[in-house]
């Protein structure tokens, strides 16, 4: 079940770029001066903005969907949370490191030598 939910949220993420990237954006409107107005006409007398940001918003709720959905199938697979404690098989016990010459105690220092 999974799977499917998958592919179809990878499907719907890929219609969403291509569409996002097929609508034009504010500053394209400078473009008709030039003579590129009349491909807005494929759409209707309004131009594809309206249809294409209803699908837009129709693909993004939907992702939205898809997206809690995928969570929700993870969540109850990954079982309940484990404490990091609990997670340790054998605890490591620690061994004393050797100490650096200048810590170790005087006791078993030579005596300083006398001139």
């Amino acid at each position: 079940m999974g799977q499917i939910i998958l592919v179809i949220h990878v499907v719907i993420a890929v219609a969403i770029v291509v569409l996002v990237l097929l609508q034009h954006g504010k500053g394209a409107d400078a473009g008709a001066a030039f003579g590129s107005g009349a491909s807005a006409t494929v759409f209707g007398s309004q131009g594809s903005a309206s249809f294409l940001v209803k699908v837009t918003a129709l693909l993004a709720a939907g992702f939205f969907l898809t997206s809690l959905t995928l969570a929700v199938i993870a969540s109850r697979q990954a079982g309940p949370p484990a404490s990091v404690v609990d997670l340790v098989d054998d605890p490591v016990e620690l061994e004393e490191a050797p100490m650096a010459p200048e810590e170790q105690p005087e006791d078993d220092a030579p005596p300083p030598p006398e001139d």
